[in-house]
């Protein structure tokens, strides 16, 4: 029993750490890829792939095939998560930093908060996570605002809003997919929402025109292996160790990742790619981090409020009960009286 508890806690630091690491390069992984390969060829290349091969492993292991319901399920999720998602991301790393894009990409929390409340009309967020949504805010609007048009530190605003905008298609896809009709086996939902997301990816790059002025014989070494790298590391590796630990390791150890990501993007940027950092940007990343701490912990306290008014609910179901006994008691005092008046009455006098 120790030692499989101890290969248990083994395996949640490798996957944590793979984790934290692989989707935290994603980001720079993206701005490589970018260089030669249109943002939405090359999305729709990594996702038709990653997603062809989880399927197929998925259903190589004895899954059952997927109903039509759940095909459209998979694709309308892949269009939010992964067009609208990854899609915009991509496009948007043409003129933010990959540091800056994994900042911005990590006030989804945020979104999802408000659409939790707003648009699922679920519990109003507590003061811990108003907190976090304001202290996001606030990292936004300095890590946007940083310098003025044409110079060096200035931030592109369209792209900026481009990823606040993939944060959103992420988050309501997240949500939606909590109801969707999909398949019960995580590895073949993921293989048919990449699948299906990669169809729609490449579908836009032909609308808009990428196909066009594309040509593989252009493409670096250095895009090649990176969108290997990606399909690789950052779909099929990285998903595969993220949905092991969704369930061999505490959930809030799993959230971790939201606030360690963006970390690990700014550093490898400025390490590998040499993106700038200034002490403007490292606040605003103190600030959005923090917010995500916030948020992340102020979800457990609903949990607490139930825990709180659990003995208050007890108190009034044992009162109406105390007083549904008192009820039937004076009914049953009552019936009892009446019979015995009546055998009263027929006694003979």
């Amino acid at each position: 029993m120790k030692a499989a508890s101890r290969n248990t806690s083994m395996g949640i630091i490798l996957a944590l750490g793979i984790v934290y690491v692989i989707w935290g390069s994603t980001y720079l992984g993206i701005k490589f890829a970018i260089e030669t390969i249109p943002p939405f060829i090359m999305c729709g290349i990594r996702f038709l792939i990653a997603g062809a091969l989880l399927y197929g492993w998925a259903r190589f292991r004895g899954e059952a095939k997927p109903t039509r319901r759940q095909w459209w399920s998979a694709t309308f999720i892949g269009g939010l998560l992964l067009l609208g998602g990854n899609g915009l991301l991509s496009w948007a790393e043409q003129y933010v930093s990959s540091g800056i894009a994994a900042l911005i990409v990590a006030t989804t929390p945020i979104w999802l908060v408000l659409l939790d409340w707003l648009w699922l009309k679920n519990a109003r967020p507590n003061k811990m996570i108003f907190a976090g949504l304001l202290f996001g805010f606030i990292g936004i609007v300095l890590l946007a605002g940083q310098g003025g048009e044409g110079e060096a530190y200035a931030i592109d605003t369209l792209g900026v809003i481009a990823i606040l905008l993939a944060a959103f298609f992420w988050a309501i896809g997240s949500l939606y997919s909590k109801k969707a009709d999909l398949p019960g086996n995580a590895l073949l939902s993921v293989g048919m929402q990449m699948f299906a997301g990669g169809l729609l990816l490449t579908a836009t790059g032909l609308i808009g025109g990428e196909w066009q002025a594309f040509s593989f014989s252009e493409v670096t070494a250095k895009s090649w292996a990176a969108l290997a790298y990606l399909i690789v590391f950052g779909a099929m590796i990285g998903f595969t160790c993220y949905l092991w630990l969704l369930k061999n390791a505490p959930a809030e150890l799993v959230a971790t990742y939201a606030y360690v990501n963006p970390v690990v993007a700014v550093f490898l940027g400025w390490a590998l790619a040499s993106e700038p950092i200034t002490m403007q940007t490292l606040i605003a990343s103190g600030v959005i981090v923090f917010s995500v701490v916030l948020i992340t912990f102020g979800k457990r306290s609903p949990s607490t409020t139930k825990k709180v008014n659990a003995p208050v609910i007890s108190q009034e179901k044992a009162a109406i009960r105390r007083r549904l006994i008192r009820r039937r008691s004076v009914r049953n005092l009552r019936h009892l009286a009446n019979r015995k008046l009546v055998q009263i009455r027929k006694e003979p006098a």
